[in-house]
């Protein structure tokens, strides 16, 4: 089954951090998309900033900063042809995994999801290699109970055009927050410019959770990329 993303993300309030890997309808470029929302007045505080392998997370105001711990990270870093985009500070494990030798799955085998309970948030990765393929995985608690950490990983050696797949950090809204569930979401890719593709992911996320989005369109052949930020704070 192949869903639209638009509708996925319109009916569903508070999704969390998700990030969407594909292939774009020409079959040229590898598509990456990662967004972030909050509830709270710490975590909508943010924005998102380049850097000179990718972007990171910074308060948009610091003196309003609070714990910046689990809010503070590298979403997207660029490594050897290796496109890394993760909810949280495993951006930096995975990358220092594989200068090291690691697989991307060995690398996140020594980490679990956020020490947030009642939340215990899943942390979802993914990573593009040079010809497009990419993976994805999750960590999560088993059930809500935090004695059990679940590892799950998707491989996608060859991406069908025009089509990704979507995976976000929680299943809905609620107290406490349900945790995604069930295999990373096919969906369609149907715009054909970063630019487009960002503009109808942030118009159908949820106006008043919504806080930043990331989307790069990497031309395959070349390793160029075309990639576009959105920040709520401005």
């Amino acid at each position: 089954m192949i869903y639209d993303i638009a509708k996925l993300l319109s009916e569903n309030t508070y999704p969390g951090r998700g990030i969407l890997l594909g292939r774009s309808k020409d079959d040229k470029k590898a598509v990456v998309a990662y967004f972030i929302m909050g509830r709270s007045q710490n975590s909508r505080n943010r924005i998102f900033e380049r850097t000179e392998d990718g972007i990171r997370t910074k308060a948009f105001d610091e003196s309003k900063m609070e714990d910046p711990s689990l809010i503070i990270y590298h979403p997207v870093r660029v490594l050897a042809g290796n496109t890394i985009v993760t909810n949280g500070d495993q951006t930096d494990t995975i990358a220092d995994g594989l200068s090291a030798g690691l697989s991307f799955a060995d690398a996140l085998r020594t980490r679990e999801f956020e020490p947030d309970g009642p939340n215990w948030t899943p942390r979802i990765s993914g990573i593009v290699g040079p010809n497009g393929g990419y993976k994805l995985s999750i960590l999560k608690s088993q059930d809500g109970d935090p004695r059990c950490c679940c590892r799950y990983f998707y491989e996608y050696q060859k991406p069908i055009a025009g089509t990704g797949h979507f995976i976000h950090t929680y299943k809905c809204d609620g107290n406490p927050i349900p945790s995604f569930e069930g295999e990373p979401e096919r969906v369609a890719i149907e715009a054909e410019t970063a630019r487009d593709f960002a503009d109808l992911l942030w118009d159908k996320l949820n106006e008043d959770n919504k806080v930043s989005l990331y989307v790069s369109y990497i031309d395959i052949a070349s390793g160029e990329a075309d990639s576009v930020i959105i920040n709520k704070n401005v």
